[in-house]
């Protein structure tokens, strides 16, 4: 009977590792974002010995094919097979690797909140793992790119064209991280900020994955792109991204 409950409890899903920490003397408490299953929280047992044969491939930012048994507070690991190791390229790469920190800490907060959203966030979230980890554009990009499209996936799409207030079309000249991108000079609300036109067609190209216009960008317009991408972030998530602040700009 323990045999029959312990199989009827056991799943497997693909998952992206988003986080980890210790758990006592050598297991480690994992939170996943999973493909069908949403966020979890599952505990892998003796990872942290060298002789284990699936720690390395439950490290931040790998993705693989698990096999989990539900458990009451927390789900187990009970076996890792690799399927995109992307952690070792991206740990190599200090660039990388605040990006990916970032972009895994806003896939953990968009997904603590929308689990109907998982498996749309979780395909989000690997592409942008993969495309990193073989340096394909600037990290910066990769990221800002993906910040607007979790956000979007997430219900809160930026309009970059018409007027995000009230439809007008554009182009526009000021940001509203409130009102949801772009608005007119008749909804404006003071003091918004006035992005070069430069900037606008870039947050645009990000958005839509638009990477011929987005690759050729100029430095101070994708760094202007990325503060008003920070801004609108913090203001629909509720709250200051920790990861972000560790960012290189160039």
């Amino acid at each position: 009977m323990v045999q029959q409950s312990f199989a009827a409890r056991s799943y497997r899903d693909d998952a992206v590792v988003l986080r980890t920490h210790k758990l006592g003397e050598a297991d480690r408490i994992i939170t996943l974002l999973t493909k069908h299953h949403g966020q979890i929280r599952a505990v892998a047992k003796g990872v942290r010995r060298t002789s284990s044969k699936f720690g390395a491939r439950l490290e931040p930012f790998m993705v693989a094919d698990l096999q989990l048994v539900s458990g009451k507070s927390l789900d187990i690991v009970t076996q890792a097979v690799a399927k995109g190791a992307y952690g070792s390229n991206i740990a190599a790469d200090y660039g990388r690797y605040t990006v990916a920190a970032a972009m895994t800490e806003t896939a953990e907060k968009l997904t603590d909140v929308d689990g109907e959203a998982g498996t749309a966030q979780y395909n989000l979230l690997v592409g942008a793992l993969a495309s990193l980890s073989r340096a394909e554009h600037a990290p910066g990009l990769i990221l800002d790119s993906y910040l607007l499209r979790a956000l979007a996936t997430g219900g809160w799409a930026p309009s970059f064209t018409d007027c995000a207030r009230c439809g007008r079309p554009g182009p526009h000249t000021a940001f509203s991280a409130p009102l949801g991108g772009m608005v007119c000079a008749d909804c404006r609300p003071p003091g918004s900020p006035a992005p070069a036109a430069e900037t606008v067609v870039l947050l645009g190209a990000l958005l839509t994955g638009d990477w011929t216009t987005a690759d050729g960008s100029q430095v101070p317009h994708r760094r202007e792109a990325a503060g008003l991408v920070a801004v609108y972030l913090q203001w629909h998530l509720e709250r200051v991204l920790k990861s972000l602040k560790h960012v290189e700009r160039g």
